[in-house]
């Protein structure tokens, strides 16, 4: 590959009916017909992402060698001089699983196996049931147990049993806060959550569910001590970064497995609770701490305090991104589950926008075998999808959730 330079760098901006929006770096190669594709899709901010791609990375990396993936994203990530956070991370990202993917594909193997090889034959993954009422969520439930998923994510918002609904509690006083959220009633509704998922469908399933750092911490203590009991696989992202500490507390005082990671972009915050093991899965959006590069690192470090990896795999992560994930979660040693979005399966549109994306079926997601992330992008289907309101996630999902006197509320 001494010969091989980059010659081009741009970001593609998706959105295929039923997917959120999607940003994929490609990486073109002086070779005809040679390039890598990379996830950089931070959905909230996709225009962002794309600028940071085609304005800033492009004429950098133009001309360079795709071979030299570590040189790379050291001087990429020097190179703004002000570092790290989710719109260069992701731009990072984007280019850094595309060096990867090109390599693979000229050693003519999986990037599982430049990374070391296969640990396992598959990467057990968790689901979210779904439903739009109680009824509809345990029929979905149970179909996902006969498919042989053993592990299912309530959910932020568990579908509305007696006493479960989460925006209960006082009536808005501010106009601003249209559908009040109340801490306390939220957290009961978890509570009888897991309650009701016990009483119906026993001991056995693996549960995990998503706080998504919405409680006080004294809240967030309560409740790991309140859930114990139902033997959860893991409570997800109970705390914010910011409040990192009291995982101590949570240690000294419960069992209940913590995730954390969702929110982090830079590897640095997450070094205090991987090493005082005060959590027991790392949850990172992989394009959001730069890509394939710094997530093999993070994984060795976890595996030095037996913290197991639990990638976030949700529907804003693209399938170019759930294919890298998938090539960690084949290599790690100390792999624990990985998240996977339902449209893997039930999204033919994306299929076709997104050809060998990876297959989900008995509770695994299994990798194609391809060279590379084995997964590709058809250009001219993916351009029929424009993004068409970049902005209306941050207006419609997180920037007005608020509390019933109008004070807002991080998600």
């Amino acid at each position: 590959m001494s010969d091989l330079k980059i010659r081009d760098v741009r970001a593609i901006a998706t959105e295929p009916p039923g997917a959120r929006t999607l940003v994929v770096v490609k990486v073109e190669t002086s070779e005809p017909g040679l390039y890598g594709l990379g996830c950089a899709s931070f959905f909230s901010r996709p225009t962002a992402v794309a600028a940071a791609v085609d304005d800033y990375l492009k004429p950098y990396l133009t001309g360079k060698s795709p071979d030299e993936i570590e040189d790379i994203w050291q001087s990429c990530f020097s190179s703004s001089y002000w570092r790290s956070g989710p719109v260069l991370n992701n731009a990072l990202s984007g280019v850094d699983q595309a060096l990867w993917d090109i390599k693979g594909k000229v050693a003519g193997m999986p990037v599982y196996e430049l990374f070391g090889g296969k640990s396992r034959e598959a990467a057990a993954v968790y689901v979210i049931p779904g439903g739009s009422d109680l009824s509809e969520y345990e029929d979905n439930v149970r179909a996902l147990l006969e498919q042989g998923f053993h592990h299912l994510k309530l959910g932020s918002i568990h579908p509305a049993i007696p006493g479960n609904e989460p925006g209960r509690g006082p009536q808005a006083v501010s106009a601003k806060a249209t559908n009040p959220f109340e801490p306390a009633p939220f957290a009961r509704s978890i509570v009888n959550a897991f309650d009701h998922f016990r009483a119906t469908f026993g001991p056995e399933p693996e549960i995990l569910y998503d706080v998504h750092e919405r409680l006080p911490p004294i809240l967030g203590l309560a409740l790991a001590k309140d859930v114990e009991r139902f033997k959860p696989y893991f409570l997800e992202d109970l705390f914010s970064p910011e409040d990192n500490d009291y995982f101590r507390l949570v240690r000294e005082q419960t069992c209940t497995p913590m995730a954390m990671g969702e929110l982090y972009s830079n590897p640095q915050e997450m070094v205090p609770v991987i090493k005082d093991r005060l959590i027991d899965f790392i949850r990172v959006h992989v394009s959001t701490i730069g890509g394939l590069t710094p997530a093999r690192k993070l994984a060795a470090l976890c595996e030095a305090f037996n913290v197991r990896s639990a990638w976030h795999g949700s529907a804003d992560v693209s399938p170019v991104g759930h294919a890298a994930n998938l090539m960690l979660d084949m290599n790690v040693w100390n792999f624990g589950i990985q998240e996977a979005s339902a449209y893997l399966n039930t999204n033919e549109t994306l299929k076709e926008v997104f050809p060998g994306l990876p297959e989900v079926r008995n509770g695994y997601m299994w990798p194609n075998g391809r060279p590379g992330l084995g997964v590709d992008l058809n250009e001219e289907l993916a351009a029929r999808f424009p993004v068409k309101d970049p902005a209306a996630p941050a207006i419609r999902m997180w920037g007005n959730a608020r509390r019933a006197d109008g004070t807002v509320i991080r998600p």
